[in-house]
């Protein structure tokens, strides 16, 4: 058995040294990120969901008063908002994924131009949510809005967009779905280079239309990107809240107020909804939403697990 020289076995040592530590410092920025921006809040929203505290006055114990009070007669304006949420969420679902599905699938051919549509598609993407609000918010206006100008000059009335909650709700989602069907596109397009040519080219020669190849070799070659396209899009949708704090604020009589957007007002008060900062009831708050999201997840998963299998 042939030993090897000191010198060598010491600098094997060494270099395994050095790569064990090289290693633990590439991962030290996320696990101090994961303890700093996860571990912490959640640890501190644990602590505090017992407790009635301001921020101001010494913290009170309440024990479970906050989930009972969340589940009772108080806790009306939340599940109005979590039905507002998900109606919000698949109400523009319907609408973002289709567009995003067959634009991605015409801008994937050797259409001419496609690339600039890729990213004109893709830019509202990059902007910021609450400027893209806010800019939706004015071509919305009741009275000066570019819609209603629009409106007014073909003899028509102007509408109150702002005024009726169910109008209010399809201005949020028109916003969102410009906002966000860009780069749900380039996730299917990414699915769509990974499809083989040659499934295409045999249904061509086999006989099948543009359609047919859409609906039975696309879409079913797609099951693993849909589905973690369609999980990413509605839990990001379930999680909207700048883009109504921005627009809405939860008016009119909260008609529009969203699951985040209710636990945001009840953490930091607000002059405009007339709350107080809440700190343990808005922590038991996000504690139930957490658990939604997480029932979401799972029905969503287990539905979908079998159409995510490609045979």
């Amino acid at each position: 058995m042939e030993v090897l020289p000191k010198k060598i076995k010491h600098s094997h040592l060494k270099l395994r040294r050095s790569e064990i530590i090289q290693s633990y410092l590439m991962i030290a920025l996320s696990v101090l990120g994961l303890a700093l921006f996860v571990i912490y809040p959640l640890g501190w929203t644990l602590r505090w969901c017992m407790f009635r505290f301001s921020g101001i006055l010494t913290p009170k114990f309440v024990g479970l008063s906050n989930f009972i009070r969340i589940f009772g007669e108080n806790g009306f304006r939340y599940w109005q908002s979590v039905g507002n949420t998900f109606v919000f969420a698949i109400g523009k679902l319907i609408i973002e994924l289709p567009l995003a599905l067959v634009l991605a699938y015409l801008l994937a051919g050797k259409l001419k131009g496609s690339s600039f549509f890729r990213s004109v598609y893709f830019m509202p993407s990059m902007l910021s949510v609450a400027v893209m609000g806010i800019v939706f918010y004015y071509l919305f206006g009741s009275y000066n809005g570019v819609i209603n100008e629009w409106i007014a000059a073909l003899g028509g009335t102007k509408i109150s967009w702002f005024g009726d909650g169910a109008l209010s709700m399809i201005v949020i989602m028109i916003t969102s779905v410009w906002q966000n069907f860009g780069i749900n596109m380039l996730f299917f397009m990414t699915g769509l280079q990974s499809i083989p040519l040659e499934m295409y080219e045999a249904a061509a020669i086999d006989g099948a239309s543009s359609t047919q190849r859409f609906f039975y070799i696309t879409i079913p070659m797609l099951g693993p990107v849909t589905q973690m396209v369609v999980m990413n899009a509605l839990l990001g949708s379930l999680k909207v809240t700048d883009l109504v704090l921005a627009m809405t604020n939860g008016a009119p009589n909260g008609k529009t107020e969203m699951m985040m957007s209710y636990i945001y007002k009840q953490f930091f008060s607000s002059a405009q909804s007339g709350t107080a900062n809440n700190y343990g009831y808005a922590a038991a708050l996000t504690i139930v939403t957490a658990c939604i999201l997480g029932l979401v997840t799972i029905f969503y998963l287990r539905a979908t697990k079998r159409g995510s299998e490609i045979y």
